[in-house]
């Protein structure tokens, strides 16, 4: 690792010494306090844009790489730098995070940050760990014990399968199968085991006696009783997607159709603040649009640039998605400290009081900064702007070691050195799609995937 240190720094040869010290101070003895953050305009960084991009991948990238559950290499559902867990154990590990992690491990190959064969070993890892964790019908539960992968409830009665989360790790895996399909026999090897894994998902056994949708929780303890059809739109149309590409047990058109997009009430022509909704964001809910995650979970893998069906187009979703909430932050209806065009972004985090989904209609002033750097693909210039602005050296209260915080308020005085693998690992995945388009390309050349999204009608 000595090596991939020095390339790092050569990288940072443009950054001043303060920016250093972020990446060098130990973090963990910060608190949240008005002294760290009471500064809105920061100064100019002496680093090329394309440099500031990789810093932060790199950063982002060692979440899942140096703060990974070290028995198996998953990805920990949270790392507090306070060493502070007031309700969960450290190395409690999550499903849907680490399907992010292994896309945001392709990224750190990619960039010179690891080698192949390192990541190789990790997945290798990893593939171990799946084979003999808990899963359900071939679902996996949203949590695990790292250390033996014996599944941890999520909540009373979510302890059994989660769907979604399962939709998130088969992403990252099929991303994974894609990218070391043509490698030597051992790597060929690991492609086969991932596959083995993929056709085990029983898809269609969340359709709960046949119904025409999709269930998000089955419990070996309380059957169906979490009772959560999943119906569009939100953040997991790529559950939608896989179940329709799954060659062992995949789901018939009518599901998505009936289930995910209702019959056709999914589509709307209403317009929010000038921009084109395209899709009903909530089915019970009079909100317009959901928290900033909804434009990137399904899209780390899934192309939107050229995505459509019947019922809309979802590049045009996703960057309305975007402007609305940017829009917001600029405007600031609410008058809260620090919102500008330089900082800006709402999506579900940690907030003042516990964990919030923050939204337009739900913002209490806490900026959480996967909304805006997920956000590149959408708005580079904006992004580009929040990027810099977190990264300017009178805000390293705001970042450390995995690159920046969770979230964090200037109306509050309120931030906490902790991070969510769910919001790290869009980062710098996200990036590398707006950079190079590397994710998408290899997610999108899965053959079972374009099948499944020829069944249900898109044009990609």
């Amino acid at each position: 690792m000595k090596i991939v240190f020095l390339k790092f720094m050569i990288l940072l040869s443009g950054l001043m010494i303060a920016l250093l010290s972020i990446l060098l101070t130990d973090c963990t003895g910060r608190s949240s306090g008005s002294e760290s953050i009471e500064s809105t305009e920061s100064k100019s960084l002496s680093i090329s844009d394309d440099s500031l991009l990789t810093l932060v991948q790199y950063q982002t990238f060692q979440y899942f790489w140096d703060g990974a559950e070290p028995t198996f290499g998953l990805a920990r559902e949270r790392v507090h730098m306070d060493n502070i867990y007031p309700a969960h154990d450290k190395n409690i590990v999550t499903s849907g995070g680490t399907g992010f992690g292994l896309m945001a491990i392709l990224v750190g190959v990619e960039r010179g940050f690891i080698t192949r064969e390192q990541a190789f070993e990790r997945f290798k890892k990893i593939v171990d760990f799946l084979e003999n964790a808990d899963r359900f019908h071939g679902v996996f539960p949203h949590w695990w014990q790292g250390e033996t992968g014996k599944a941890i409830a999520f909540s009373k009665k979510d302890d059994g399968g989660d769907l979604v989360e399962t939709a998130f790790l088969a992403q990252g895996l099929l991303t994974v199968r894609q990218y070391f399909q043509f490698g030597d026999a051992k790597e060929k090897e690991l492609v086969k085991r991932i596959d083995k894994i993929w056709k085990e998902i029983e898809w269609n056994w969340h359709t709960k006696n046949g119904e025409n949708v999709l269930y998000w929780h089955w419990s070996p303890n309380f059957g169906w009783d979490m009772n959560f059809p999943v119906g569009g739109y939100n953040e997991a149309l790529i559950m939608y997607v896989l179940a329709a590409s799954s060659p062992t047990y995949g789901i018939e058109p009518e599901v998505y159709h009936e289930g995910w997009a209702r019959k056709g009430a999914i589509e709307t022509d209403e317009t929010y603040q000038g921009y084109d909704l395209v899709l009903d964001h909530y089915e019970h809910d009079g909100s317009k649009v959901g928290p900033l995650f909804w434009a990137h979970y399904s899209y780390l893998g899934l192309n939107p640039t050229t995505l459509k069906d019947q019922y809309g187009e979802y590049w045009i979703l996703n960057q309305s998605q975007v402007g609305v909430h940017y829009d917001h932050c600029v405007n600031n209806p609410n008058g809260y400290k620090g919102y500008s065009k330089d900082n800006w972004g709402l999506t579900s985090s940690y907030s003042v009081k516990g964990y919030k989904s923050h939204r337009p209609d739900q913002d209490v002033g806490v900026i959480s900064p996967t909304a805006a750097l997920s956000s590149f693909p959408y708005s580079p210039k904006e992004s580009m702007d929040m990027l810099k602005f977190l990264y300017a050296p009178d805000q390293d209260s705001l970042i450390g070691k995995y690159g920046p915080y969770d979230a964090y308020s200037f109306e509050h005085s309120w931030h906490l050195p902790r991070y969510l693998a769910i919001d790290q690992g869009p980062i710098p995945v996200m990036i590398e799609n707006h950079r190079t388009g590397l994710l998408w390309k290899l997610f999108m050349s899965c053959p079972e995937v374009q099948q499944g999204l020829d069944k249900l009608g898109f044009t990609y």
